[in-house]
């Protein structure tokens, strides 16, 4: 079986399809399985080395059915598991530590966290719209580079 590793994407993007650009730059830099959460119900997680969790942040949040599913996943030794989100704010300081809850369900059910990434979104939910919305354009291709970038940082080969 040489030192392929095998790889899953689980990832919600509900709005405008920004999760969805960073899930797919970050797949293809993996050679990675790419599933939406809807679909996600029932797959063998324990078959993936890697297994990347993302989605648009929600009032502060990860997405609720994403949450919901790790949840639901039995405990898992030494599996790799990595973070991401799209997000119309930078996380950071008090107020923004989006990854906090997805980053806890993941480490409770044994596996070691990766890293995470996050770039901006555009957003245009709520009073936003009113005001058409902040980060038009993004992820843009400098977003989705670093992705790709993350996400070969991530592959390391199996010894032996």
């Amino acid at each position: 079986m040489g030192g392929e590793m095998k790889a899953i994407i689980i990832y919600a993007s509900r709005h405008q399809g920004n999760t969805a650009k960073v899930a797919r730059a970050i797949a293809g830099a993996l050679n990675a399985e790419l599933v939406t959460v809807d679909k996600a119900q029932g797959i063998a997680i324990h078959e993936y080395d890697l297994i990347g969790l993302g989605s648009g942040i929600y009032w502060g949040r990860h997405d609720r059915m994403l949450l919901a599913l790790v949840r639901a996943w039995p405990a898992h030794d030494n599996r790799k598991a990595f973070i991401f989100s799209t997000s119309g704010r930078a996380e950071g300081g008090i107020f923004n530590r989006y990854t906090r809850h997805l980053r806890r369900a993941v480490t409770e059910k044994g596996f070691k966290i990766a890293g995470d990434f996050s770039c901006r979104g555009s957003d245009a939910v709520g009073p936003l719209k009113l005001l058409g919305g902040i980060n038009r354009g993004r992820p843009n291709e400098a977003d989705l580079a670093a992705a790709a970038q993350f996400a070969r940082g991530l592959w390391v080969p199996k010894e032996g």
